[in-house]
């Protein structure tokens, strides 16, 4: 049996492991080391609890819980590797919110195991009852990971954009009383978590359960499109909290640090990420835009005219330029075009113009994705600046090149108070001398406003697939 020195050991180093990790991904420089210290944390995390659960197992069974442990690794590490392996950079926000309700199912499962039999789990003897501190650990593990699946449920429908089912679009869903709905939903669950912990029945137990499913669900569709990056960072705090209040019920120093620490930075990067949207956190999760869409979106927006021209026109545009900085948008990641994009900035290069990304904090469809897409591309970092670094630059800025994103660029946002964005910083591109967008058509975007930007007179629309539109721009410049 393996010693509980040994055990308190390996998850103290699987704990500096997983710090180590957070502190590598907060720069594209030490990225690719943090994912090597999450990695070797998780393995010792993982064989060790293994070792520690066949240690404990009774005489006789020993094998029974080592077949038990390695199907378990064998089916989800062959999931996790296909769907590492098969998935697009452009379905990475989905996968993010599926791993989410993953880690919400499983803490509802393990509090309802722990629930049915606490003897297997060392929490009380045959017969005695489950002590009150473990009611009240059982008891925010249990809710905080149902409303983390159903809510990360939902959000993995409304990021995919497929599904036709009303509470899966990404516009909010909402409806007269929804606010006092999820009030009185939320005092009825405490209500049965404090029955269940004064009686440990299951009917409190399974009502709680429920209602946290349901209210799941509530919490999130009222949210539009827009904040999704913000939902997304948030159901990763509570799929942390989830982890760590099963980990006070186990005992399990490693859930507990682990779970702490995905909840703790989910938190602040949420409370980041709202700041640099100029929105209150309780606001985006008590509603998101939560307001119907304006005249100008619901009819597909007012007929105005704007100025186009072809990528021919927007390569000599910038071939004559002597800086160019271009915005990336969720656009350029549904065409998969970084690689083009990329080729297009060495051209550029070649030709003697400064090249600059520019990246705001919610670009795409959850935190950091425009800056994932550029370092698969392989674009130098020096290269890359955020919002709050490079704003100051687009009044002297030639020509920027806008490649899909819309709400991060729209001019409502400072120039319209009564605009649902009004206030939210923005990538202040309307300052260049002239603006090149390329978009397919149109459409708003997932705030569903129209943009100032597509309609001033120093902008040209580029209309085409993101893709195929840089390709011809290379092929321009050539």
């Amino acid at each position: 049996m393996i010693s509980a020195n040994l055990v308190t050991l390996l998850y103290l180093i699987a704990s500096i492991c997983f710090i180590q990790a957070l502190k590598g991904l907060s720069h594209p420089t030490t990225s690719r080391r943090g994912n090597l210290f999450g990695m070797v944390g998780m393995v010792i995390a993982i064989l060790t609890t293994a070792a520690l659960i066949i240690g404990l197992a009774r005489e006789g069974s020993v094998a029974l819980g080592m077949g038990r442990i390695l199907l378990g690794l064998l089916v989800g590490g062959s999931v996790g590797t296909l769907l590492a392996r098969k998935v697009e950079m452009t379905k990475m926000p989905e996968l993010i919110a599926f791993m989410h309700s993953m880690i919400g199912l499983a803490a509802v499962a393990i509090a309802v195991a722990v629930v049915a039999e606490p003897h297997a789990f060392g929490i009380a003897a045959i017969g005695a009852p489950i002590p009150v501190g473990n009611r009240l650990e059982l008891f925010i593990g249990t809710f905080v990971g149902a409303i983390t699946f159903s809510g990360s449920v939902i959000a993995f429908g409304k990021l995919s954009g497929k599904y036709k089912f009303r509470l899966f679009r990404g516009a909010p869903v909402v409806f007269p009383g929804q606010h006092p709905l999820n009030l009185l939903l939320a005092v009825v669950m405490i209500a049965c978590g404090l029955w269940f912990m004064g009686t440990q029945s299951w009917l409190p137990y399974a009502l709680m359960v429920t209602i946290a499913f349901v209210l799941g669900v509530l919490i999130i569709i009222p949210i539009g499109g827009a904040d999704m990056p913000v939902v997304i960072s948030m159901l990763n705090s509570y799929s942390g909290w989830a982890a760590a209040g099963i980990g006070f019920s186990l005992e399990n120093p490693m859930l507990i640090i682990a779970g702490s620490l995905v909840g703790s930075s989910g938190a602040i990067l949420s409370y980041i990420m709202c700041k640099a949207m100029n929105r209150s956190f309780f606001n985006v999760i008590l509603g998101g835009f939560g307001a119907e869409p304006s005249a100008a979106a619901a009819d597909g927006g007012t007929q105005r005219s704007v100025k186009s021209g072809s990528p021919e026109d927007a390569a000599f545009l910038m071939s004559n330029a002597e800086t160019v900085t271009i915005v990336p948008g969720y656009g350029l990641a549904v065409a998969r075009a970084q690689h083009a994009l990329k080729e297009l900035a060495a051209k550029l290069g070649e030709q003697g113009v400064t090249v600059k990304y520019a990246i705001h904090p919610v670009a795409g469809r959850m935190p950091g994705h425009m800056n994932v897409l550029l370092a698969e591309a392989e674009v130098p970092y020096d290269q890359v600046f955020e919002m709050d670094d490079i704003n100051g630059e687009f009044g002297q800025t030639d020509v920027v090149l806008v490649m899909g994103a819309n709400d991060v660029v729209n001019p409502a946002a400072k120039n319209d108070p009564n605009s649902p964005i009004a206030g939210m910083p923005i990538l202040e591109a309307y300052k260049a001398r002239t603006v090149i967008v390329n978009k397919r058509s149109m459409a708003t975007g997932y705030a569903g406003l129209e943009n100032e930007l597509f309609y001033l007179d120093k902008t040209m629309m580029v209309f085409g697939d993101a893709k195929k539109v840089l390709e011809d721009m290379v092929k321009a410049l050539e």
